[in-house]
């Protein structure tokens, strides 16, 4: 049994990963972190990480940038790994999660779903390929009409794992309306929608001369975020420190 400590318990994501364990039959989460309690959950829940009188094998976090620091200290008094979900992280932050990492084990992506780590295995394949065929890639990205940033951070993911592969030559081009020119061989167009009740929808189009490759991964709930947080959680039993990603996950 691996038994969790969530931070953002309360949250929309922190609820969902509750709701998964309950049936998950191997995870159990023992103690939760947040500032609101506006749920009664079968578990107890602190407002500090140094408050917490259980012991853990695995913290795994939902929540804002806000407070990383003490759950890295905790983590790093405890040796408990962690699963870092939390996104919108500053330069000094993943500096804070990148030395945490030397002592203790930790796990981050920018998206948990199991579906969109293995397009994201796709897509570097493909943009080797078809780059040196020259095909324009441009990535579209789908979402609720509450949420606050733009690009979505998975958008961005896509981008730079693409990137990677491609050795870093592509700049990002956001926004076409005031450049009057034509697109350039290499950049990503990035373009955002935002409306309704869209959970999350990526696309990335590969665009050739005569012939068009899009892949696309759509999620029509959160539930498989959670999921995927559940499964690294179990992934990291046993893993030495360092700094490890969904792509770890899924080979």
């Amino acid at each position: 049994m691996v038994r969790i400590i969530l931070r953002g318990c309360n949250g929309r994501m922190g609820q969902e990963i509750t709701k998964l364990c309950k049936s998950d039959g191997e995870t159990e989460i023992i103690a939760g972190v947040d500032l609101s309690n506006r749920f009664e959950n079968s578990y107890p829940v602190y407002d500090s990480f140094f408050k917490i009188k259980e012991k853990g094998d695995v913290i795994i976090d939902f929540s804002s940038p806000n407070g990383l620091k003490e759950m890295l200290d905790y983590s790093a008094n405890s040796g408990t790994p962690v699963i870092l979900c939390s996104t919108g992280l500053s330069e000094e932050d993943l500096g804070l999660v990148k030395k945490a990492a030397e002592n203790v084990p930790i796990l981050r992506s920018a998206n948990m779903s199991l579906g969109i780590n293995t397009m994201i295995k796709l897509i570097k394949e493909a943009a080797k390929v078809l780059s040196e065929g020259g095909f324009d890639i441009e990535i579209v990205e789908k979402h609720h009409n509450q949420k606050l940033d733009a690009p979505s951070g998975t958008a961005l993911l896509l981008a730079d794992s693409m990137n990677e592969v491609l050795g870093g030559e592509y700049d990002y081009v956001y926004d076409r309306t005031d450049v009057r020119e034509k697109r350039g061989e290499k950049e990503f167009g990035i373009a955002a929608v935002r409306g309704g009740s869209i959970v999350g929808d990526h696309e990335v189009i590969f665009a050739g001369l005569d012939e068009v490759i899009e892949i696309k991964h759509v999620a029509y709930s959160r539930a498989i975020f959670a999921k995927g947080a559940i499964t690294a959680a179990k992934f990291l039993q046993g893993k030495g420190p360092g700094l490890y990603t969904m792509q770890d996950v899924i080979v």
